[in-house]
């Protein structure tokens, strides 16, 4: 995805945006930019604030969210997750592919970080291969 172009999502869900705004995140670009990246990756999500950052839900079930919190981190992180309610772990990893970038805390909970625009553009093919495998094992 170029720089120029990530803004340009029609799925952007306005009160994320206000949200936003109100917050003056100083990494705003990084956050605007894996927004677009995540909504672009999978076409069933939808964006909502959950946990004081961006969400991603499909079917009524948070899958993926930003950790923004707090303002003075020196980077952003996507989590993906199977909701708030706490679910029997598989034996496996719940993705096959191994992603160096890609910090497993449990093996339904995957943790990517990053610290600027870069970083999205250099990782943003396996950003949207992760984002639509997780919304298929995790339906």
């Amino acid at each position: 995805m170029k720089r120029e172009n990530y803004k340009l999502n029609p799925k952007l869900n306005p009160e994320v945006t206000v949200f936003l705004d109100e917050l003056n995140h100083p990494f705003r670009d990084v956050i605007e930019m894996l927004r677009a990246c995540i909504l672009d990756a999978d076409k069933a999500l939808t964006e909502n604030i959950k946990w004081n950052g961006p969400n991603y839900f499909t079917e009524n079930e948070d899958r993926i969210t930003m950790r923004i919190q707090p303002l003075t981190t020196k980077q952003i992180q996507v989590i993906f997750h199977r909701g708030a309610k706490v679910k029997e772990q598989p034996i496996d990893k719940l993705l096959k592919t191994d992603y160096k970038w890609l910090v497993w805390k449990e093996n339904d909970r995957a943790i990517a970080s990053f610290k600027n625009i870069q970083d999205i553009e250099e990782r943003n093919v396996d950003l949207s291969q992760i984002v639509k495998a997780w919304i298929d094992v995790t339906r």
